[in-house]
């Protein structure tokens, strides 16, 4: 094995990655399928651009681990990234039994999850939030709507009563921020709902996810089990919210489904499918850590070295395209929820709670279009997730009818059925 030419590390964070973040995936494919890239400024790592490569790194637990500790003294503890990367008691930071004892306490208590009672969950939230601005013609749908609706879906299926809702949303969105004293108060916050919540389940268990986290038959300590919703909660907002609004935009800018956006599930299942293979919400994480000395597709990587996938750039790589049509990619499949044995376990209930909070909108609000060019939309800079900073529309407002209801409410039933 030989050592590469150092290679010039391609910022993954700022203004300039934001707004072209392919130009970013190019730099890094110009290095062979395995490139170096900074999450912050002096923090280099490398960077898997290639699909195949990044499936055999992904399936191989045997060579790589996902334990983040013997590294985190590069990280500074100010960095932005840190609370991205930082060890948890996590499926998402463990190897081996234990990575399979916390994953299984998540996996067997989704699928207690009703996939009839998340969809209703979904849209009497979206009805909260379409009540808020429907009358109004216009909107931001990534902070009325996008942002706001994740956590209170989050909020009730952990088992949370609907008044801590904006608590959630508030913790979430101060942990997402760069502003470092907010993220700290958004830790102490988390702390408090964590012990309010799991403190509720204690004492009475009920048809949700903590409790089923609890009494799982691997028998978590209430610390664990906060450690577990503290990951998913972390996973879900930003996926949710990217999903739906990167959906969305395709809907409303896109000639394809121009006047269509009442057809049904088929126009919205395609505009979710095209955004997690050209834009996922999760645009790069999987942090890895070789146990040895590894030569990964020519690449030389010592042991302990930081790699990370860019799911984004395996998806769009256009050296797996196929000419003439066919599939999307050589891999058949996006990486938008990762593989192998720490790929995303809420794949499906993510796509449920996506599809039915973009058919709600676009139901009532079936003119609905983007109040801005989609070349003028702004991402925030972060290196990990690609999620808009606003998402300007305008619509025909809906007329409320009393104090309280829904825009809908004049509907008679035979018309929403």
């Amino acid at each position: 094995m030989t050592t590469p030419a150092p290679a010039t590390p391609v910022p993954l964070y700022g203004a300039e990655h934001a707004a072209n973040p392919q130009r970013s995936w190019d730099l890094l494919r110009q290095q062979g399928p395995i490139g170096v890239g900074e999450l912050n400024p002096g923090l280099p790592v490398y960077v898997v651009t290639h699909p195949k490569t990044a499936l055999d790194l992904l399936h191989d637990t045997e060579t790589w681990s996902k334990d983040s500790r013997r590294w985190m003294h590069h990280v500074p503890p100010d960095s932005p990234v840190r609370p991205n990367v930082e060890w948890r008691h996590s499926p998402t930071y463990t190897d081996g039994p234990e990575h399979a004892r916390l994953r299984r306490v998540i996996t067997d208590s989704l699928a207690l999850l009703d996939p009839r009672h998340v969809r209703d969950v979904t849209l009497r939230f979206a009805d909260t939030l379409l009540q808020r601005f429907a009358h109004t013609g216009e909107a931001d749908l990534v902070g009325q709507y996008a942002q706001q609706l994740p956590p209170m879906i989050l909020n009730a299926l952990f088992g949370g009563p609907d008044e801590q809702a904006p608590q959630l949303h508030a913790i979430l969105a101060a942990l997402m921020g760069t502003d470092l004293q907010d993220k700290a108060e958004g830790e102490q916050a988390l702390g408090a709902y964590l012990n309010t919540l799991i403190g509720m389940k204690l004492a009475q268990r009920g048809s949700d996810l903590t409790s089923w986290f609890i009494d799982h038959p691997n028998q978590l300590t209430p610390e664990k089990v906060g450690e577990q919703i503290v990951i998913n909660v972390g996973a879900a907002y930003p996926t949710l919210t990217g999903l739906i609004t990167s959906a969305l935009v395709r809907l409303m800018s896109d000639k394809r489904y121009h006047g269509t956006l009442t057809t049904g599930a088929l126009t919205i299942k395609a505009a979710i499918e095209e955004a997690l293979w050209d834009d996922p919400p999760v645009a790069l994480y999987g942090l890895h850590f070789p146990r040895v000395d590894v030569n990964l597709d020519g690449t030389f990587i010592r042991a302990g070295s930081p790699v990370v996938v860019a799911y984004a750039a395996a998806n769009t790589c256009p050296h797996t395209k196929p000419s003439g049509g066919g599939d999307r990619s050589g891999i058949k499949a996006h990486l938008a929820f990762a593989a192998g044995p720490h790929a995303c376990p809420a794949r499906k209930i993510a796509l449920l709670i996506a599809a039915a909070a973009i058919e709600r909108l676009v139901s009532y609000l079936p003119d609905i279009e983007l109040a801005a060019p989609r070349e003028q939309l702004t991402y925030q800079t972060g290196p990990f997730y690609r999620l808009l900073t606003a998402l300007p529309c305008r619509f025909t407002p809906l007329a409320l009818e009393g104090q309280g209801a829904t825009p809908w409410a004049r509907a008679t039933a035979p018309d929403r059925a």
